[in-house]
C-alpha cells in the first residue's frame, strides 16, 4: 500500500524548463546554498513525502559502513515544484554540498541532459536491470547526446501504479450476483450509468484525477497508451505522435473519447475538473462512487477510516478490527491484516487499471522515486555506495512493509511477509511489467509539455474530441521546440 502522502509524487511539476531553471540558478538567491562539504560526509536530499523511510535507512548504512561515511539528510518541500526547483538551483550553482538526491520520475532525462547526474557504473547496471522491475528501471535511463545508448543514471528506490478499485456489494447490489468487475473504460461507464438508471442519487461516480495538474497528464497518458498511442515516438522523443499517422491519430481520438465518456455520462462525477487523488479518495469513502482509479494508498485510507467510523460502508466490516488497526505504537502485522483485509475487500476492492480494448493490454503511468549521484559530489565514489544501501532489496523490503512504498526489486513480490501485506501486489507486479507501464514521455522538455497538455485538456470533457487531437498535437510540439512555455 502506499500512503496519501507518497501519491504526491505524481502531483503537478514545476513550470520551469531547465533553461528558466538555470537562469533562477544564477540569480542570488543561490548564496544561501551552501558550497562546501565535509569529507565523509554525504549528504542526501529527500523528499518531505519518504524522508522519515529514507533517514531511517541511511542511518542503517551509516552502522554498515564502519565510519566509512555518514549520510545526512536534508528534507526538501512536500511538493514536486519546490523539490525540483531546490535541486536544480544547488545543481546549476555547482553546490558540493550536494551528493545524492532523490528525485521524481520524470527527471532523469532533464536532469542527465544539464550533465547533473553521475551515470551508474556498467557492473552496477547490469545487475540493477537484472534484479528490478522493467517499468521502474525504464524510468532511470537515459541516452544524452555523448552517450552511444541508453544508460542507467539512476537508481529506483521506490515505485507506484494506479488501480481500479470498486464496490463488490454495489455491483451486487445494482447489477445481480453475477455480475463481472470491469476491465474496459466501456464497461465502466456502462457500469456506472446502469447504477444511475436504477438509482440516480447512488454510487454512480468513476473517480479520476480530472484537475489541471499532473494527475491528468497521468489519466490522458495511460488511457492514450492503452489505446495503442504515445504523445512522443519512445525512440525519438524529438517527435510527436499524437497525429502524425492515422494510426496515431486513431489512437489518439480513442483516448479522448474516454476522457469525455467519463466526465459526461449520467452520473458522472460533476466535480471531475477540480479532482485530484485525494478528492477521489474521499468521494469514494462518501459512498459517492462504484469506481475509482487512484493509487494503493487508498486501501489503507479505507482500513483505517473505516475502523475510526468515518465511512458509512464499512462501519460494520471494520468495527470489530477498530482497536487493533488504529493502535499507532503498535501497528497489525501482516499475519494480523490476513482477517482485516478479507473483510474489507468485501466493500472495498481492486483490480487492475483498465483497458480501452480487450485486444490491447491495459497500460498504468508509473510514480515512484529513483536515487542519483550529482556530478557536484566531490565524493562521487562514497556517494554511489550511499547510493546503493538506500536502494537495496533490504531497504526495499522495510520500505513496502513499513512505509507502504511499493518495491522496484522484483523478488521481493514473491515473499510470504509482502504478499500477506500486500494483497494487491501480484497486480501491482503485474503493472510494473513492460508490456503493462505507459512510461511519461522521456524528454528534457517534459515539465513544459505537461503543462501544455493538462492546460489543453482543462477543463476535462469540456471539448470535441476530434478537433482536440490537432490542438494537443500543436503543443506538445511548442514543449519539443521551446515555444509557449510558460516560466
Amino acid at each position: 500500500m502506499v500512503r496519501k502522502s507518497s501519491t504526491k509524487r505524481c502531483r503537478a511539476r514545476t513550470r520551469l524548463t531547465a533553461a528558466a531553471v538555470a537562469a533562477a540558478a544564477a540569480v542570488p538567491l543561490l548564496a544561501a546554498c551552501g558550497s562546501g562539504y565535509s569529507p565523509g560526509v554525504i549528504n542526501v536530499y529527500a523528499p518531505a513525502d519518504g524522508a522519515d523511510q529514507i533517514t531511517a535507512r541511511a542511518a542503517i548504512c551509516n552502522k554498515e559502513s564502519g565510519g566509512a561515511y555518514r549520510a545526512a539528510v536534508t528534507i526538501l518541500p512536500k511538493d514536486a515544484d519546490g523539490q525540483r526547483l531546490q535541486l536544480a538551483r544547488r545543481l546549476a550553482g555547482n553546490d558540493h554540498g550536494l551528493d545524492v538526491m532523490a528525485m521524481d520520475v520524470v527527471w532523469t532525462a532533464e536532469f542527465a541532459n544539464a550533465g547533473w547526474l553521475v551515470p551508474v557504473p556498467d557492473a552496477e547496471a547490469e545487475q540493477v536491470i537484472e534484479n528490478n522491475l522493467a517499468g521502474p528501471v525504464e524510468t532511470a535511463m537515459w541516452k544524452r547526446p555523448d552517450d552511444a545508448e541508453k544508460r542507467l543514471y539512476a537508481l529506483p528506490i521506490w515505485t507506484n501504479t494506479e488501480l481500479m478499485w470498486y464496490r463488490p456489494d454495489v455491483l451486487k447490489k445494482f447489477l445481480g450476483r453475477k455480475s463481472q468487475v470491469p476491465v474496459t473504460w466501456d464497461q465502466m461507464i456502462e457500469n456506472a450509468t446502469e447504477i444511475h438508471r436504477q438509482d440516480p442519487k447512488g454510487p454512480t461516480q468513476i473517480l479520476v484525477q480530472g484537475s489541471q495538474y499532473e494527475g491528468l497528464m497521468v489519466w490522458f497518458n495511460s488511457v492514450l497508451q492503452s489505446a495503442g498511442g504515445h504523445i512522443l515516438d519512445p525512440d525519438d522523443p524529438s517527435k510527436q505522435t499524437l497525429n502524425d499517422t492515422p494510426e496515431h491519430r486513431a489512437a489518439t481520438l480513442r483516448a479522448l473519447q474516454i476522457l469525455k465518456a467519463v466526465s459526461t455520462y449520467p452520473g458522472a462525477d460533476p466535480s471531475i475538473s477540480n479532482s485530484d487523488e485525494g478528492s477521489a479518495r474521499d468521494g469514494m469513502e462518501r459512498g459517492e462512487a462504484a469506481f475509482e482509479i487512484n493509487w494503493p494508498f487508498v486501501f489503507d485510507s479505507a482500513r483505517k477510516n473505516g475502523a475510526s467510523g468515518n465511512i458509512d460502508f464499512l462501519k460494520t466490516e471494520m468495527a470489530p478490527f477498530a482497536k487493533r488497526i488504529l493502535d499507532e505504537e503498535n501497528p497489525p502485522t501482516a499475519a494480523e491484516l490476513v482477517p482485516i483485509n478479507r473483510e474489507l475487500r468485501t466493500r472495498f476492492d481492486f483490480a487492475l487499471y483498465p483497458g480501452v480494448s480487450k485486444d490491447l493490454p491495459a497500460k498504468s503511468t508509473l510514480g515512484g522515486l529513483n536515487i542519483a549521484v550529482a556530478s557536484t559530489s566531490r565524493q562521487p565514489e562514497l556517494a554511489a555506495k550511499v547510493a546503493s544501501c538506500l536502494t537495496s532489496k533490504d531497504a526495499q523490503r522495510v520500505y513496502a512493509l513499513e512505509g507502504a512504498l511499493p518495491p522496484t526489486v522484483a523478488s521481493l513480490y514473491d515473499e510470504k511477509d509482502f504478499k500477506v501485506a500486500y494483497p494487491m501486489g501480484d497486480d501491482i507486479r503485474t503493472q510494473l511489467e513492460a508490456d503493462h507501464v505507459a512510461p511519461r514521455p522521456a524528454t528534457p522538455q517534459y515539465q513544459a509539455m505537461s503543462t501544455l497538455v493538462t492546460a489543453t485538456l482543462s477543463p476535462v470533457g469540456r471539448w470535441d474530441p476530434a478537433s482536440m487531437v490537432d490542438k494537443l498535437a500543436e503543443q506538445v510540439q511548442k514543449a519539443i521546440d521551446g515555444e509557449g512555455i510558460i516560466p
